[in-house]
């Protein structure tokens, strides 16, 4: 079988983003899932959102992976395309479903929040070096992969295997660890999750996240385990965001020289999405060659955005915007407080009120 609209010679884009999204259903109002009467319909995955923000702030984007031939399916293939992403290599799958999750409105970190996935035996969990369009997933300039998409099959985890294969003519390959203990089969996820990071050039990993899965404490101790990738992000949460660079100029250290960038005050309204969006926008900044500095500058300023929004994605600030608030001095950076509505264009208007704290 061959994805639906494969072409013989793709063209080449900014960020391929391959992986499972799926339908959301987010609650009407606070409270546990068996007492929500009615839920709102809207999108969700990890590597799809960081292909939505990129093609959002400008960038060209594919994003490769298998739907249900369902209505569920329709609608991911026609939202996920209206943010302009190319979604020309998404197979459809007469046989499988498209995942849907419900969710309750309350923080994820919290005992309260409850998620309620229907994703087992899904189209994306059928994803295999055989269905998949591998021309169209290797033609970007960056090729963005997550953890999430090892964990859903045997074949999934072949397809990233080979799709982070070292070989010439690899596009730069960006993984997100995004360790999900409750989607592993077996006791092996760790382990999966650190081999694949090993063969990215960049690497996004929270400090949390890295903890738990393989009991490393600290950013340093983090780097020793992943020497490879040429940029490794370890987000610290409140502490912001360090990243280690093998390829800065002058630097002694082995591993890279590590740059930490603060997190920014944010008015949170959901804490979903955050991820993603760091991503994206640390994606974009490399792309466009910026520092690692304001890389992840723009990666916090495009978490912020999703932080004031409800949903997982969210309209990232413009260009001019975005970089005229990376460029602050780092005082003026550590007063910053964002709240909802900060990427609207009236927030060019009020660009003073948003420095303040």
């Amino acid at each position: 079988m061959t994805a639906t609209g494969a072409r013989n010679a793709p063209d080449v884009v900014d960020v391929v983003a391959l992986g499972e999204s799926m339908v959301t259903f987010l609650p009407s109002r606070p409270g546990r899932l068996a007492d929500v009467p009615s839920f709102d319909r809207a999108i969700g995955g990890a590597e799809s959102n960081v292909a939505c923000v990129l093609a959002a702030a400008g960038h060209t984007t594919r994003w490769v992976s298998s739907v249900g031939a369902d209505g569920f399916g329709d609608h991911l293939v026609e939202e996920i395309g209206a943010y302009g992403v190319d979604v020309a290599s998404v197979r459809r799958d007469p046989a499988r479903p498209t995942g849907i999750y419900f969710r309750t409105a309350g923080d994820r970190a919290t005992d309260a929040h409850e998620v309620a996935y229907y994703r087992a035996g899904s189209a994306a969990s059928a994803m295999s070096v055989r269905n998949v369009d591998l021309e169209a997933a290797r033609a970007g300039r960056v090729l963005h992969l997550s953890g999430i998409t090892a964990a859903l099959s045997d074949d999934c985890l072949a397809l990233m295997r080979e799709l982070t294969e070292p070989r010439p003519g690899r596009p730069l390959v960006s993984f997100d660890v995004n360790h999900r203990p409750g989607l592993w089969r077996d006791a092996d996820g760790p382990r999966v999750l650190l081999d694949l990071a090993r063969r990215a050039d960049i690497v996004f990993v929270g400090a949390d996240e890295a903890r738990a899965a393989w009991g490393l404490h600290g950013t340093r101790a983090l780097r020793n385990a992943l020497p490879e990738p040429r940029l490794l992000v370890v987000k610290t949460g409140r502490g912001g965001a360090v990243a280690f660079d093998k390829d800065t100029e002058g630097t002694e250290d082995a591993d890279g020289t590590a740059t930490l960038v603060p997190a920014l005050r944010v008015d949170v309204v959901a804490a979903v999405g955050a991820g993603d969006a760091f991503a994206a926008g640390f994606l974009s900044a490399t792309l466009r060659r910026l520092p690692v500095r304001d890389r992840l500058r723009h990666g916090h300023l495009m978490a912020a955005a999703a932080l004031t929004v409800p949903g997982d994605l969210a309209a990232p600030p413009a260009r001019d915007l975005a970089d005229r608030l990376a460029a602050l001095d780092d005082e003026a950076w550590g007063t910053l407080r964002l709240g909802p509505g900060w990427t609207t264009p009236a927030a060019h208007r009020a660009e003073e009120e948003v420095r303040t704290p």
